[in-house]
């Protein structure tokens, strides 16, 4: 049985200032020339952590060098101090943050691109290849279906989970962001019933961007639920196992740095911690560990179960 289309949610954002493309147009001077550009990531970022791990299973460690950021940015308005220079020499008293992630070119010493999704499309199409057994993120014909999930995830699990913790909404509020949040999980649940990856049987970017959104969804947004909350999120054994699965993988699970989370979200963060905090549904370190041991797409989920982390 096919999988139903997921639909798309549109994006209220205005552009980010810095949207160059490598390779799309040859006016830019974005040629795709091996160890030309730099990317400058800091995994605590959730964004930058899409980034690190396709280009990891891309295979681009020495295509396109990673410059490492700190986990906590330590500038008074969220930038990096390290990308403060490219930033000013890209857009003249950039008013601002230099904040990651960053695609820069060494050539010229400016900015490519602050735009996730044009970094990630650039990445896997200049410099991605056919090498055997590399994975192809962006798969020819499915592009329209990621743009879904992308969408989906960042409006449906990541921004809802966040209003379903606000410690300022009310219950109403609180309340219809959870069942948006639960409506999503439950038809992830359902696609992963019926195949091993998000979209069919291959790994493609949707399944790095819903493992990004889990990660973020236990690691910081369970920080303001109840635990009734998180119980309701954690009953999607199929999901659960599936984030599981993919932290075994070495291109996800060498990019996470929970330490890193933690202290990038009690820097910023000014809520309320709730319930739900002392009800941890993975414990990701652990898989990070075992990542030798790879489960298959069928490994019964029970171990999902969310349980009380040491306190």
């Amino acid at each position: 049985m096919p999988a139903a289309p997921l639909t798309t949610v549109p994006s209220p954002s205005s552009p980010p200032p810095f949207r160059g493309r490598v390779g799309r147009d040859a006016s830019s001077g974005y040629h795709p020339v091996p160890r030309r550009y730099r990317l400058h990531l800091s995994p605590s970022c959730p964004r930058c952590l899409r980034i690190a791990v396709t280009h990891s299973l891309l295979g681009l460690e020495e295509t396109v060098p990673v410059v490492p950021l700190p986990a906590v940015p330590d500038l008074p308005d969220g930038g990096h101090s390290a990308l403060r220079p490219l930033y000013e020499a890209s857009a003249h008293r950039h008013p601002g943050p230099a904040v990651a992630p960053v695609l820069s070119d060494t050539w010229t010493g400016r900015i490519v691109s602050t735009h996730t999704p044009d970094i990630l499309r650039d990445l896997a199409r200049c410099f991605g290849g056919d090498a055997p057994g590399r994975a192809a993120p962006y798969p020819h014909g499915a592009e329209a279906e990621i743009e879904a999930v992308e969408h989906l995830v960042e409006y449906h699990v990541d921004r809802a989970a966040q209003h379903a913790g606000r410690a300022d909404a009310d219950a109403t509020e609180r309340r219809t962001a959870l069942d948006s949040l639960l409506r999503v999980l439950g038809s992830l649940e359902g696609r992963l019933a019926r195949q091993d990856f998000v979209l069919g049987d291959e790994m493609t970017a949707a399944d790095v961007q819903v493992w990004v959104a889990l990660v973020r969804l236990d690691t910081v947004h369970r920080l303001h639920l109840d635990a009734v909350a998180v119980h309701r999120v954690a009953d999607h054994p199929r999901l659960w196992a599936h984030a599981r699965r993919l932290t075994a993988h070495p291109a996800f699970g060498r990019h996470l740095d929970l330490d890193g989370i933690a202290r990038r979200h009690h820097a910023h963060c000014r809520g309320l911690e709730a319930a739900g905090a002392a009800v941890r549904i993975l414990d990701w370190a652990a898989h990070v560990a075992d990542g030798s041991a790879r489960p298959s797409p069928e490994e019964p989920a029970g171990s999902t179960a969310p349980h009380r982390a040491s306190r």
